[in-house]
């Protein structure tokens, strides 16, 4: 049986600062797409602790503090391309391993706290173990991939239009992941808690020069 938590705010602001590629923490999960206090399994109707909890975490879990939920063990089909001069791309790690935690339907979204859960990501949200036709993650995006592709802007001195530039604002390490262009704790965010808006191609055209 979990035991009823306290969502600790602590936990939030920590969460966003990792999961948002170094950004404020200033956008709140209440009201977004991940706020799962209403949701039928969520029987404790906790916000937080879905993904995170101040008691008993998976210390080891690289990426995000005090991790709660069930890590997927799935193999996956990366994207590949003749043109993507940043791979091969790798197995999916860090921040992108535990978005597709739900996200690629192995794993339940209550599977969290110890507890094997029954209730999977469906639709729209589901991207499956077959990564192929998605954005690469987990490459190193940094000035030498820029000068060698051509067609990508230095992320060391291109502004992000986050406060930043892009390698401060939305790369993990150098590593270009999910989260870079999804902020998983925005409810004030774009469609599909994007960063920043798209249109007119905006959120493409910060990496992309074109």
């Amino acid at each position: 049986m979990r035991t009823q938590l306290l969502c600790l705010a602590v936990i939030g602001v920590g969460a966003a600062l990792v999961l948002s590629g170094g950004q404020d923490a200033t956008a709140a999960i209440t009201g977004s797409a991940h706020d799962f206090k209403g949701a039928t399994w969520n029987g404790d109707g906790e916000i937080c602790q879905p993904c995170h909890t101040p008691h008993n975490s998976a210390a080891s879990t690289v990426g995000a503090p005090l991790w709660n939920h069930e890590i997927t063990s799935a193999t996956f089909t990366v994207y590949t391309s003749g043109t993507f001069e940043g791979g091969p791309a790798g197995q999916p790690d860090g921040v992108s391993k535990l978005c597709l935690s739900c996200h690629d339907g192995t794993v339940a979204l209550d599977s969290f706290g110890g507890v094997t859960g029954t209730n999977f990501v469906t639709g729209s949200d589901l991207l499956g173990t077959d990564l192929s036709n998605h954005h690469p993650v987990g490459f190193t995006y940094d000035t030498s991939l820029a000068t060698t592709d051509g067609e990508l802007f230095d992320p060391s001195n291109t502004l992000s239009g986050l406060g930043g530039n892009i390698d401060a604002d939305m790369l993990f390490g150098d590593s270009l992941e999910c989260a870079s262009c999804h902020d998983v704790h925005n409810a004030g965010a774009a469609d599909y808690l994007l960063v920043k808006s798209n249109a007119s191609s905006a959120l493409c055209l910060t990496c992309h020069d074109k």
